[in-house]
């Protein structure tokens, strides 16, 4: 493990010991996407495990509105089991001011979800929205696509050894990856993965329906 990365285990686990079970923190090294996740200090409460990879960094951190600072808090996600997460961020750098981790604290809400919803039942306000976001091409300021631009080439680098050349199928378990990460919400991801790969943003359209079933 990276010995940067490696110094914030006391502080993930300080945080759990600190917050109790329905805390976790989990550690991120961005220089290997696909298996990003390093260290998961009661990983129980959304099932992190070593080896897996990041879920919520594009679409809730880097895209989130109040992401600066190179963190943002108090975002929410649903785990696959219905748990309710509330979630806090933030990058970790090198010294050459590179970002290449991310500590993630996840807080399970969900007993606390109920007890407001039973509250609210008593009380007789069951009523309640929720703002949906249309989903779009986001712009990014250039630090921003800076990180995604490295994120993308480690991606590359860590599927495509000794400059093999991409066959189909690794190209489609390529773009099926980023598409399931978030990162073609980004304008302009197309025309760099087509740069990587070597073949036209025609092509990267074409695996994009692949994947999706349209052909």
């Amino acid at each position: 493990m990276n010995s940067i990365l490696k110094a914030y285990i006391p502080i993930a686990n300080l945080i759990v010991k600190t917050f109790g079970k329905n805390c976790e923190v989990v550690l991120h090294d961005l220089t290997q996407p696909q298996n990003s996740v390093v260290y998961a200090a009661n990983g129980e409460v959304t099932g992190r495990k070593v080896g897996q990879s990041f879920d919520h960094l594009i679409k809730m951190v880097l895209l989130n509105k109040d992401f600066k600072d190179d963190y943002v808090v108090n975002y929410f996600f649903e785990t696959h089991d219905g748990k309710k997460i509330k979630s806090s961020s933030a990058l970790i750098r090198n010294e050459k001011d590179e970002v290449i981790g991310m500590l993630c604290l996840n807080y399970d809400l969900t007993l606390s979800h109920l007890l407001q919803e039973e509250l609210q039942g008593f009380l007789g306000n069951t009523s309640s929205t929720e703002d949906m976001k249309k989903q779009e091409e986001y712009i990014l300021d250039q630090d921003i696509m800076s990180t995604l631009d490295n994120i993308i080439e480690q991606i590359f680098k860590n599927t495509v050894k000794n400059n093999e050349k991409l066959t189909r199928k690794k190209s489609l378990e390529i773009i099926k990856f980023m598409d399931e990460k978030g990162i073609f919400l980004v304008k302009g991801s197309i025309d760099k993965v087509a740069n990587f790969m070597g073949v036209s943003k025609v092509t990267v359209y074409s695996y994009l329906d692949a994947i999706k079933g349209k052909r």
